[in-house]
């Protein structure tokens, strides 16, 4: 059996491929420009969300679709050029985003989410890392009593369809467990089964650890080209060539740009985030992950400080940085908890790769034996990685996978 594999990309992703591939005795090569875990990876809400049985839909109300278009909203922004450019993938994502289209989706993309806590606790486990992670859960708040009932009402289906677990909490509930909140709320949502990590780019950085010590090689170099040679991959980087029997692409956002050159067309597109960190008043802590539902941030009480990310912002994945929608959520935080002054010297901002029908490409590439797909998670990558490496590796072995590929497949778009 062919047995050397290049995994392009050093994200929880790619990493978590290579994890798993060592583990079934391939010879393993991670290749990327940073270290481990310093791209999207680095710079989300450090949530291992086993409750995210729903993607994020793109929103078709009426009413989200007047707050959005002024393009001041906290939660979702967008530049029109961006947007144009993007328009057919984009016009995907609506039409998959319909209730009955959704409705098919939500099941196949939670077989995957179901298992994300089994394939992070092996990882975690084998690593070292469980000084990481917090195991209490995060709460959603909300601000209005009708978005607590609906939220209620999906998290009833999700736990009776998925397994879900969760807290309904009032008021005074949520005052006795973060008592330092200042802002006026109907009540909140505690999400129970989700593990946290005090700091996401170091849980990458331990897996990767991880795969040296199993053996694998991690490379830092620029990707420049990748070709086919009889049955041998040639990839060619600044730092020298590596051939490889297989070749697995796990570089999220940038992974379109290089299937095009093996003339592969997939309809990805990005959502950026941002994040800063914030001085915390040792008087006045944040004991938990708080995201503020209706208006579209979190709160993080990370190793570096209080992290808050952002939402989406829809943008192209080379846009220069725009400070507003930070400047916006960092406006409506201060007023629902005393965050301290800004801890880092310029924001981080990072590309989400998403698909049109909100589930990730996972599988192998038609027509290009050899070269395996794995990217396309949108807003869960980080939660993603294990189980996507778990399947992966299942499907590069030709054995049963325990989880039915085809909705996965990238032929789905034509392709």
């Amino acid at each position: 059996m062919a047995k050397r594999v290049v995994v392009l990309g050093a994200g929880m992703v790619g990493v978590s491929v290579a994890w798993h591939l060592l583990k079934r005795g391939y010879e393993v090569i991670v290749v990327d420009r940073v270290s481990p875990g310093q791209e999207t990876s680095f710079g989300n809400a450090g949530i291992i969300q086993r409750e995210a049985v729903r993607p994020y839909a793109f929103p078709r109300d009426l009413a989200t679709l007047l707050r959005v278009l002024p393009n001041r909203s906290v939660d979702i922004r967008y530049r029109p050029t961006s947007v144009i450019r993007a328009a057919h993938p984009l016009l995907q994502y609506w039409h998959y985003s319909s209730e009955s289209k959704y409705k098919q989706l939500v099941p196949e993309y939670a077989a995957l989410i179901m298992q994300s806590l089994d394939t992070h606790e092996e990882m975690i486990a084998s690593a070292n890392a469980a000084s990481l992670i917090r195991k209490e859960g995060y709460l959603k708040l909300f601000r209005t009593q009708k978005a607590l009932d609906d939220e209620c009402t999906r998290a009833a289906a999700d736990r009776a369809n998925y397994g879900v677990d969760y807290e309904v909490l009032n008021a005074a509930q949520i005052t006795a467990m973060e008592p330092n909140l200042t802002a006026s709320l109907a009540g909140a949502i505690h999400w129970k089964q989700p593990w946290t990590v005090t700091d996401p780019g170091a849980l990458v950085k331990a897996y990767a650890d991880d795969v040296i010590d199993k053996g694998g090689e991690i490379k830092r170099a620029n990707l420049q080209a990748l070709k086919q040679a009889g049955e041998q991959w040639v990839i060619e980087t600044d730092d020298g060539q590596l051939h490889a029997d297989q070749v697995v692409m796990a570089m999220g956002p940038w992974s379109s740009y290089w299937l095009r050159q093996q003339g592969l067309e997939v309809p990805l597109f990005t959502k950026r985030g941002y994040h800063m960190h914030y001085q915390c008043d040792e008087k006045k802590p944040l004991n938990h992950w708080i995201m503020d539902a209706e208006v579209g941030y979190l709160l993080a009480p990370m190793r570096a400080g209080i992290r808050l990310t952002t939402g989406a912002e829809l943008t192209a994945l080379d846009a220069p940085t725009d400070q507003s929608q930070l400047q916006a959520a960092e406006h409506e935080a201060k007023a629902l908890y005393p965050i301290g002054a800004r801890i880092d010297e310029t924001p981080w901002k990072g590309g989400r790769p998403c698909m049109p029908d909100m589930k990730p490409v996972i599988g192998e590439a038609p027509q290009r034996k050899g070269l395996w797909l794995a990217f396309g998670h949108g807003h869960q990558g980080f939660t993603l990685g294990p189980v996507t490496g778990k399947l992966l590796g299942q499907m590069m072995d030709g054995e049963a996978t325990d989880v039915d590929m085809q909705p996965y497949r990238v032929t789905r778009f034509g392709g």
